[in-house]
């Protein structure tokens, strides 16, 4: 019960969000009309988190806590960020650095 009462029964963000997605609060403050769920997630999210941490710490399904995130994301309080594609040459780059310097250490 308390999961669909904590999103209003609503089972879809308005923001598209994974797992990985990474949010942190904006800073813009007058956030007093939120819900207590939503003040609770926006004091996670002062430090960038993902959003598999933020449901965990929360205790929530994942589609809920994205829904409570994507109403912050709406009004302003937090960003989001997706996580770069595992394709992207850039951290392909970075990953054979790693790999390197590990093997160094070996």
């Amino acid at each position: 019960m308390r999961p669909y009462a904590v999103s209003n029964g609503r089972t879809s963000p308005t923001t598209k969000l994974d797992l990985m997605s990474m949010v942190m609060a904006t800073g813009n403050g007058g956030w007093s009309h939120l819900e207590p769920d939503h003040a609770q997630v926006l004091a996670m999210c002062y430090a960038p988190a993902s959003v598999a941490e933020i449901a965990a710490r929360m205790r929530l399904p994942a589609v809920v806590t994205k829904v409570l995130l994507s109403d912050l994301v709406d009004c302003g309080a937090i960003t989001a960020r997706s996580p770069r594609s595992a394709t992207d040459p850039s951290n392909r780059f970075l990953l054979e650095r790693v790999l390197d310097a590990l093997q160094r250490r070996l």
